[in-house]
């Protein structure tokens, strides 16, 4: 979406993990399949956990749902924590809910998921796109 919008050399966008036990590991086979589906190929990417440093080197960091937010901000010194959001907060339909596992919704929970990522992503861009 980025690309798309023209935006690449202006936005650095980032990918990490609360925890460390994914890290190196390739995204899930269903996430990859679903996301391949509607053209995203996220076979390149690899987990890995968020650092301290990485409070500092971003200007938003958002968390999927309340207990990554709850470990976002102890880390956080109160300076950065204005960075912290949920990710629904840039949704239409979930604003302020969590994003829900997708290993628990079923055989179209991936669906669910990837449905409500697009729309914060779309959210948070138009949000980025204003102030830019």
């Amino acid at each position: 979406m980025v690309n798309d919008a023209g935006l690449s050399g202006q936005l650095l966008v980032a990918s990490a993990g609360t925890h460390s036990y994914h890290v190196g590991n390739p995204p899930d086979e269903s996430t990859q399949a679903c996301a391949l589906e509607r053209g995203y190929d996220l076979s390149g990417l690899r987990a890995r956990k968020l650092e301290r440093s990485d409070l500092d080197r971003f200007d938003h960091i958002l968390a999927m749902d309340r207990g990554h937010m709850a470990i976002m901000e102890r880390m956080a010194t109160p300076a950065q924590r204005p960075k912290l959001e949920l990710f629904t907060a840039y949704t239409r339909t979930r604003r302020g809910e969590d994003v829900p596992d997708p290993y628990y919704g079923g055989s179209d929970g991936f669906e669910r998921v990837l449905d409500l990522v697009e729309e914060g992503a779309q959210g948070l861009l138009a949000a980025l796109r204003a102030r830019l």
